[in-house]
């Protein structure tokens, strides 16, 4: 139980810090393509406070962690007005693909981190020192993970805006009207995911990438550690 409990403490800060950042993301980006409405509501701040969903930050990637299930959250979405930015269809793409982006770069710089803290040891890890290296390892896969998660096509995902800009104009009306039941689908998918873990929908859409993805970082890391 101890180890479980020490494993959540260390997993919510990672989890927050991949969310902040996402959303923070969002909000640079909509206000260098025109819309400066995050700004106005002091959403461009790194404070945690402004940003953390009891629910979606704490409560349910919590719970996901000590049920030993995928741990994901969200956060406050970042407000942004679609029709302030300068070029709505392709700055809303923009917009969306920035947080994932962001993540994949956070993923990457704590590869460099987990490379540099591996060359410095001197005898295998042990207690503090190998929770620190788990606990590198873990921001690494939540950050690739809410990445690609964020990037399949179903509202209010971020690839559902990307989905959205890349249709012809007709279509991209039909399927936007998805956003007015996007909470509905998210609400189906955490409660298919957790209860039916081998449903599908993780494992053989999001994980296999995500596995993928983390192999590359890991060769990263091995590369600065034997460097």
């Amino acid at each position: 139980m101890t180890e479980t409990l020490i494993l959540a403490a260390i997993l919510i800060p990672c989890l927050i810090v991949a969310i902040v950042f996402h959303e923070v993301a969002h909000g640079w980006t909509a206000l260098a393509l025109g819309d400066p409405t995050a700004k106005e509501q002091r959403r461009l701040s790194l404070n945690p406070i402004r940003h953390v969903d009891p629910v979606g930050t704490l409560l349910v990637p919590g719970a996901l962690a000590l049920l030993g299930g995928p741990v994901f959250g969200w956060a406050k979405p970042v407000p942004v007005r679609k029709n302030r930015l300068d070029n709505p269809r392709n700055g809303m793409m923009a917009v969306a693909a920035a947080g994932p982006a962001t993540n994949l770069v956070l993923a990457a710089v704590g590869a460099v981190v987990l490379g540099l803290v591996a060359a410095s040891l001197v005898a295998p890890p042990a207690g503090a020192m190998e929770w620190l290296l788990t606990g590198i390892n873990y921001f690494i896969v939540i950050n690739i993970f809410l990445a690609l998660f964020n990037l399949l096509p179903i509202p209010p995902f971020d690839g559902s805006h990307i989905v959205e800009g890349l249709l012809p104009r007709s279509m991209a009306a039909q399927y936007a009207r998805l956003q007015q039941i996007g909470m509905f689908l998210l609400i189906a998918l955490i409660a298919i995911t957790w209860a039916f873990p081998d449903s599908g929908v993780i494992e053989n859409v999001v994980l296999p990438p995500v596995e993928w993805l983390r192999e590359k970082y890991l060769t990263l890391a091995l590369w600065i550690a034997g460097g």
